[in-house]
């Protein structure tokens, strides 16, 4: 380890030397002429004068991660007009100056001060210039120039992810591309070997191997088999250096997994299975299940199961599962134990995706021999068909043959049968079965309007074993019958305009009808509309039957007033067409309504038209009422008035007086001022003896005497103030004017000490209370409370 450091202190002292032989040549190659001043006469004979820039400067490095004991000179600034006498100055401005790159000002020399990070910055731009270090007169114009920072070997690489997660097919072929894993070095990549990286594989030999260059890994070794192992872990490095000694290094893990292939067939375990089915076994009940093993997964492992040769092949079938991949055998037909016993069946299973690849490796199918016995049962009745269906006319009488079912014994013994209606399918009881022959019949009559099918379930039983019964569907179909008469198929209303003899009449319909039959269709429509016989000539309306189940009532005649009748009622005669036809009597109401111009309707209330002219009754009444309120509220306004009342405020001429409000509350006297402090008093730029004005801009500063200062907190009032005066008359940057200045302070106490009484009642006090009588007569309470309290004591 040690060599290894001393190699790369070597090897960073050589970059340092190679950049300074550099660093000399270029700047060798890039000096700067320095100013020169020519004398041109203009065309006037003005003498001109030209300067040319002559700085000698170059770009600068500095190597990174330095961590020497003094600064690190980065380079030297020079200007060719510097004689060296000390007169020109130079100042470094720009990216970090004064804070991580210093100059000399007399020298020029350029020291780096602190530890500088080529990954965090690269490059910083300055600027540099020479002034006259007596005026500070620039001597040559600004010339900005580049520090670099010089890359070490001093950052490990980084893989982009701590795990990589990889999948390659199994059996694939040496070489096969698996995942390419990328590491990063934050050294400089232009610069020596420090960012050039090498991979290696540090696990996972010999079944996998890493691209140097490129980090990609591939597969070394043939034929690896998911079955026999599905999962590797690989460990791959990235080492920079070109992967040299002393190079910085970095490692990621890759976890490989193989993917299946399909390169295995199914195999049946064994060759025969024995199975059995009862006689009894209806069709789709389950025989058994085989299976067949294929250690491949997905649909590489996904089996498929036929019957390819058997004498059970029509009677059996076979499905597959594919959550278990198991072959389903099941019963297709019936077997009869008395005809045949025994059968067999040769299933075979197959995979359901090949892949050609591997079709070297297959057949990918087996068979295996399914051998089924058919077992002995007392099987039950059956029908000789599997539903029936029957019909019946409604309001049948009750004993009406409906149809007949039938059942037998499938056994040799052929037992008698007994039949029944499941009544949970029956729950009114509409129909009873003879228990011998299986006659169905009515119980009471039907109507199809309300039931137009009832669905029952008739039983067969044994009578020698009533554990062997078998339940059959039978639909009952109700006939339909015309004893139904149709109606309107809504509530009809119609309106007519009232109108004169001389208007002519409309040809469009007051109102259009329709009717609703509950009968099938065969005993309903077509409907016909017409007039009753004894009123076929109704001299105000007509009915015209449309051919369509729809009919328009039409006016006869003009004239319609609502003053002589303003509601009519038509009947209409309804007729189905059913063998017999059924018809009933409609009533159509027709009102007679104010329209207007264009035959919109208005009004159609005949009180409304009657009260036009005037007022309507409701608005006589609400008229009236409000006349009855105003007569109350002037019958009681006039009873108050008559009442004599006592005023409720007795102004007598004795209780006049001012409103003079009276607070017995004396106060704390100057000792509640204890509180404020002299400093609020005090100007605060005052302090340090200058006291600028808010108001104007002084023209100079005034300094204050020696002998005013400003008074400590502890002095009297008096003296605070008359120095406060003293600054403001001296002060020669006041105003031509007087100011008030007010100072919320009212001293440090009374002469009179504190008036309190409220130590008065707990404590004793030898004060002498006699001046009080001295005060005037403002204190005289005050004498005579406190003054008497030696009398008062010698009293008691």
């Amino acid at each position: 380890m040690r060599e290894n450091y001393c190699l790369q202190a070597a090897l960073v002292c050589l970059g340092m030397l190679c950049h300074s032989q550099a660093f000399a040549t270029e700047r060798r190659s890039h000096l700067r002429p320095s100013f020169h001043r020519h004398h041109e006469k203009g065309k006037e004979g003005q003498v001109l004068q030209r300067s040319k820039r002559g700085w000698v400067w170059n770009q600068f490095f500095v190597i990174e991660e330095y961590t020497g004991p003094d600064p690190v000179l980065v380079g030297r600034l020079h200007s060719d007009i510097d004689s060296g006498d000390g007169n020109i100055k130079y100042i470094l401005s720009g990216e970090g100056a004064g804070t991580i790159f210093v100059i000399d000002d007399k020298s020029g020399n350029i020291h780096a001060t602190k530890t500088l990070d080529r990954e965090e910055r690269a490059q910083y731009t300055l600027m540099a210039q020479a002034v006259d270090r007596d005026t500070n007169r620039p001597l040559e114009p600004p010339s900005e120039f580049i520090v670099k920072v010089q890359d070490i070997n001093d950052n490990p690489p980084e893989f982009l992810h701590e795990i990589y997660y990889a999948t390659v097919p199994e059996r694939s072929n040496v070489g096969t591309s698996v995942i390419q894993v990328t590491a990063s070095d934050a050294d400089d990549p232009t610069y020596g070997n420090s960012a050039k990286l090498v991979y290696s594989i540090l696990e996972g030999q010999p079944y996998f191997s890493v691209e140097a260059q490129t980090g990609i890994i591939r597969t070394a070794l043939p034929n690896m088999d998911r079955e026999a192992k599905e999962e590797y872990h690989v460990v791959i490095q990235a080492k920079d250096m070109g992967g040299h000694m002393g190079g910085l290094s970095g490692t990621t893990k890759v976890t490989i997994t193989l993917t299946d292939v399909n390169d295995n067939p199914p195999k049946f375990p064994q060759s025969v299975y024995q199975m059995s089915v009862s006689e009894a076994a209806v069709p789709g009940e389950e025989v058994g299940r085989v299976k067949a093993k294929d250690p491949d997964i997905g649909e590489n492992g996904l089996v498929t199961y036929n019957i390819v040769d058997g004498d059970g092949m029509e009677l059996f079938e076979i499905t597959t599962d594919y959550e278990t991949q198991e072959g389903v055998v099941k019963l297709k037909k019936p077997v009869d134990f008395e005809p045949k016993r025994a059968y067999s069946l040769k299933v075979e299973a197959a995979n359901v995706h090949i892949d050609p690849k591997f079709i070297s490796n297959g057949p990918f199918k087996d068979t295996v021999t399914v051998k089924i016995a058919v077992e002995d049962a007392d099987e039950p009745p059956m029908f000789l068909a599997p539903s029936y269906i029957h019909e019946v006319q409604e309001n049948a009488a009750a004993g009406t043959v409906v149809g007949r079912v039938h059942a037998k014994d499938p056994d040799a013994a052929n037992s008698p049968i007994r039949y029944s209606i499941d009544r949970h399918t029956d729950l009114d009881r509409f129909f009873n079965i003879n228990p011998e022959d299986g006659f169905i019949k009515t119980t009471k009559p039907l109507d199809r309007e309300e039931t137009a099918w009832v669905n029952i379930s008739v039983f067969a039983t044994e009578i020698h074993n009533r554990h062997q019964e078998a339940k059959v569907p039978v639909a009952i179909r109700v006939l339909d019958v015309n004893d139904n008469a149709p109606k309107f198929a809504a509530p009809y209303e119609g309106f007519i305009c009232e109108s004169d003899q001389t208007k002519p009449l409309s040809n469009q319909p007051i109102v259009t009808i329709s009717a609703d039959d509950k009968d099938d269709t065969a005993n309903g429509p077509r409907f016909i509309f017409s007039l009753p016989p004894e009123i076929i000539h109704n001299p105000n309306f007509t009915v015209r039957d449309n051919r369509d189940n729809t009919a328009g009532v039409y006016a006869r005649r003009g004239g319609f007033s609502r003053q002589k009748q303003d509601l009519y009622l038509l009947p209409i005669v309804i007729s189905d067409g059913g063998i017999p036809p059924m018809s009933s009597t409609n009533t159509l109401t027709i009102k007679v309504c104010g329209c207007d111009v264009h035959g919109g309707l208005l009004s159609c209330n005949a009180e409304a038209y009657i009260l036009n002219a005037g007022l309507s009754t409701g608005a006589l009444i609400a008229i009236l009422a409000c006349i009855v309120i105003l007569l109350v509220i002037v019958v009681l306004f006039v009873t108050l008035r008559r009442q004599k009342k006592e005023p409720l405020i007795v102004f007598e001429e004795e209780d006049v007086r001012e409103n003079i409000i009276t607070y017995d509350d004396e106060g704390g006297g100057e000792e509640d001022t204890e509180a404020f402090d002299i400093a609020t008093l005090q100007n605060p730029d005052g302090i340090n003896g200058f006291i600028p004005r808010k108001d104007i801009k002084p023209e100079y500063q005034y300094m204050p005497r020696p002998g005013l200062r400003p008074a400590p907190n502890s002095v009297d009032v008096d003296d605070f103030i008359n120095t406060r005066i003293q600054e403001a008359d001296n002060d020669p940057t006041a105003p031509p004017y007087d100011s008030i200045q007010i100072y919320g302070y009212e001293g440090r106490g009374s002469v009179a000490g504190s008036l309190s009484s409220l130590e008065s009642a707990t404590t004793d006090s030898d004060l002498d209370y006699d001046y009080l009588q001295n005060w005037g007569p403002r204190f005289k309470k005050l004498a005579d409370l406190y003054g008497s309290k030696d009398t008062f004591d010698d009293d008691s």
